[in-house]
């Protein structure tokens, strides 16, 4: 009796319902498998419609700087390797800074391949939990994305919870050096009374750090020496990070790739004016050096950035070193070490109170193609007591910058150099600088 009911009902259904029965696991099976592909497409188009920083691929240099509507010369792109151009630019709404494009430049692609480069923090352990913000702040707006090595050094031994503090906080590999005493030392060369009568007369003057020795140490070392750490070897590029510095803004490219990509040796964020007294024989032992050494003073300078007057006298212009990205090779050349060395040995540093930035500065201008140097924006920065935040509003809005553009000082036309800089290097500057303020 139940089979003549089963086979009764069967006979029942429409043929069409006989044929899903049928084939019902089959159709389900079909279904589950077009569901999931139709997740995975919008997972994928989701996230390269929310993702603001990765772009497809583009395999040529041409390519890269197309979008910029810049390009980069065979002769450059047959010089770096071929992976370095595996690049493309950011997202197509990036917003690029007027200063990147007027100064003809690219931003590699966040591909996962890194460069030779580290951070490079001089410091003492009374400096430490000034120091954690820094860190934090390059961290959290760059390297938590690149992990990046960090060296620190020191003239005397790191304690353990420096180490174990800092090494936690960083995301790339730590490394701790001790600076060697001949480095932060006064050298046999400096005749002693002269060096005591000059801190004498800084007293009087009351030049800032006029009568400090350490200062003339950390000056000292930071023009020739720190780059000369074997803990530094194995890269090819650095930044310097001092333990009192601020960044205001997300970094959306790796920035050491960047100089490498678009061949740069020197970058800086802000530039200023030295103090006079200090370095009062600096440009007159500089031209001394480069009518030893002509060989040594590049073609294709930058003089019109630190003279304004072809040679004659020094304009005190610098690019300020509390941050500075640049490539080690420049300063382990033989160009750099002969520049060095023979600033050395004229008693600069102690005679008077030579700062690492003029002395860099001078270097970069003088030693270097003046299309090796470039000047970062969008970044937002601030060592005591100066301000750079970029003037755009859509790129502070786009990397998440929290300064007031008020406070900038970036384009000030007085003590500040950087329209000095744009003028030197032929580059146009954004719109509105070179108009008077009212009231000015």
């Amino acid at each position: 009796m139940s089979d003549f009911k089963f086979e009764h009902k069967k006979r029942l259904m429409p043929k069409s319902a006989q044929l899903v029965r049928k084939y019902q696991k089959g159709i389900r099976a079909s279904f589950g498998a077009f569901v999931v592909m139709l997740t995975l497409v919008f997972i994928i188009h989701t996230s390269r419609v929310q993702d603001p920083v990765i772009a497809p691929v583009q395999t040529s240099a041409d390519s890269v700087a197309a979008n910029h509507g810049t390009s980069v010369s065979p002769e450059q792109s047959g010089k770096l390797p071929s992976y370095l151009f595996n690049t493309a630019l950011l997202a197509d709404d990036y917003v690029v800074p007027f200063t990147d494009k007027s100064q003809g430049v690219t931003q590699p692609l966040d591909d996962g391949v890194k460069v030779r480069a580290a951070m490079v923090t001089l410091t003492r352990n009374s400096d430490l939990w000034e120091l954690v913000k820094s860190i934090r702040h390059v961290e959290d707006r760059f390297n938590h994305r690149y992990h990046y090595d960090w060296v620190f050094l020191n003239d005397k031994p790191f304690t353990e919870e420096f180490k174990k503090v800092t090494s936690a906080l960083v995301s790339g590999k730590t490394k701790y050096g001790l600076i060697p005493e001949e480095h932060w030392s006064i050298p046999d060369f400096i005749d002693m009374d002269k060096f005591d009568k000059a801190r004498k007369a800084f007293a009087e003057e009351d030049v800032p750090y006029g009568t400090s020795i350490p200062y003339r140490h950390m000056c000292r070392y930071q023009s020739g020496f720190f780059w000369q750490s074997e803990l530094l070897d194995e890269y090819e590029y650095y930044w310097r990070v001092d333990h009192d510095i601020t960044l205001f803004c997300d970094i959306q490219y790796d920035l050491f790739k960047f100089m490498k990509v678009n061949n740069k040796k020197y970058g800086f964020i802000l530039s200023v004016s030295e103090y006079e007294a200090t370095i009062r024989s600096l440009w007159s032992t500089v031209k001394n050096f480069a009518a030893k050494f002509p060989k040594f003073i590049d073609g294709n300078n930058l003089m019109n950035f630190v003279s304004n007057d072809g040679g004659e006298s020094y304009n005190m212009c610098h690019f300020w070193s509390n941050f500075e990205i640049v490539s080690l090779d420049f300063y382990r050349s033989d160009a750099y070490r002969a520049y060095f060395d023979f600033l050395d040995k004229s008693g600069g540093f102690f005679y008077e109170r030579w700062g690492d930035a003029p002395v860099h500065s001078i270097a970069a201008a003088l030693l270097l193609d003046k299309k090796e140097l470039h000047f970062f924006d969008g970044l937002g920065f601030h060592h005591p007591n100066f301000f750079s935040c970029p003037i755009e509003e859509s790129v502070r809005l786009q990397n998440k910058c929290i300064c007031d553009p008020e406070v900038d000082d970036t384009w000030h036309d007085y003590y500040f150099c950087t329209r000095q800089f744009f003028d030197a290097e032929g580059y146009k500057k954004p719109y509105g600088i070179d108009i008077p303020k009212l009231g000015h």
